[in-house]
């Protein structure tokens, strides 16, 4: 673990991409819910901050999205 600031960075080094993702997945699965959308949150915002687009405080729920699909 490494720490910057008040932010942790965790690093885990897998032998192949199959144990990276058992990590990964058994990483999320241990957090709580609302661990979770705090992640997905921080997530959010950073990709907002790395791509120069602007985001307010008033974004902070997430967009709903609908996609309508003519089934055949």
């Amino acid at each position: 673990m490494i720490l910057l600031g008040m932010k942790k960075i965790w690093v885990n080094r897998a032998r192949s991409f199959e144990d990276a993702q058992y990590f990964d997945n058994a990483y999320y699965l241990s957090l709580s819910s609302t661990e979770r959308v705090e992640s997905v949150q921080i997530l959010r915002e950073e990709y907002f901050k790395s791509h120069g687009l602007k985001f307010r405080e008033d974004g902070k729920r997430l967009r709903r999205v609908f996609r309508v699909i003519k089934q055949a």
